[in-house]
């Protein structure tokens, strides 16, 4: 196995372990208000995601970008949390006459900012699996292109599971939109709750 592989596949594995379920919930609340008959939609708003984590990436792993592993596992889970909660705003067509409802245009750009936020989790990991190696730019490009694999494959996920309960089982897609969001938006709360520096900030007791 070439050293692009080796990394492509320690990338891939990062973003699908259920052990790092912080970036599968923000894929998640991305594509919560969407199925797969949104797929083009769906293609722009992961490429701003994209284009945002692979730039902090890049920088951070060079060495250019330094932000302290604390802040960014806190920053995390509050991206989280801000886009599960503006999905309770998503309005669907009340009859099938209406015009298809158009995701609102501050979707891409936040999906690119917050991108960047998920970039320098990223390049945490992938700095420490690095070391002093000397040649990162193979490294770098393998381990960017399996966060990209694994993740293609959690949108489809995603995507099939909110067609088949929408289309299939025939929820209400307001109230799938609203129930998946809830549970994100749960889950990432938890996680700020309990994140060290923001106990801290808040004057609350250290987790024990």
């Amino acid at each position: 196995m070439s050293e692009f592989q080796a990394y492509l596949q320690l990338g891939f594995n990062h973003i699908t372990d259920s052990n790092g379920y912080d970036h599968i919930l923000f894929i998640m609340a991305i594509c919560s208000v969407y199925t797969l008959v949104d797929w083009k939609k769906v293609i722009v708003l992961v490429t701003a995601f994209t284009a945002g984590h692979s730039v902090t990436l890049a920088l951070s792993t060079l060495g250019y970008v330094n932000v302290k592993p604390d802040v960014i596992e806190l920053l995390i889970p509050i991206t989280i949390l801000i886009t599960a909660f503006l999905n309770f705003f998503y309005r669907v067509p009340k009859n099938s006459y209406a015009p298809k409802e158009k995701a609102p245009a501050f979707r891409y750009p936040l999906a690119l900012g917050f991108g960047l936020i998920h970039g320098l989790g990223f390049s945490n990991y992938l700095r420490a699996l690095l070391g002093n190696e000397a040649d990162i730019v193979n490294p770098l490009l393998g381990f960017n292109v399996g966060l990209e694999l694994g993740q293609l494959i959690i949108v489809f996920i995603i995507l099939v599971i909110a067609f088949a309960m929408i289309e299939l089982l025939r929820v209400q897609k307001l109230s799938w939109i609203q129930i998946l969001s809830g549970i994100i938006f749960g889950m990432a709360l938890s996680l700020i709750l309990n994140n060290e520096l923001f106990r801290t900030l808040a004057g609350m007791p250290a987790d024990t």
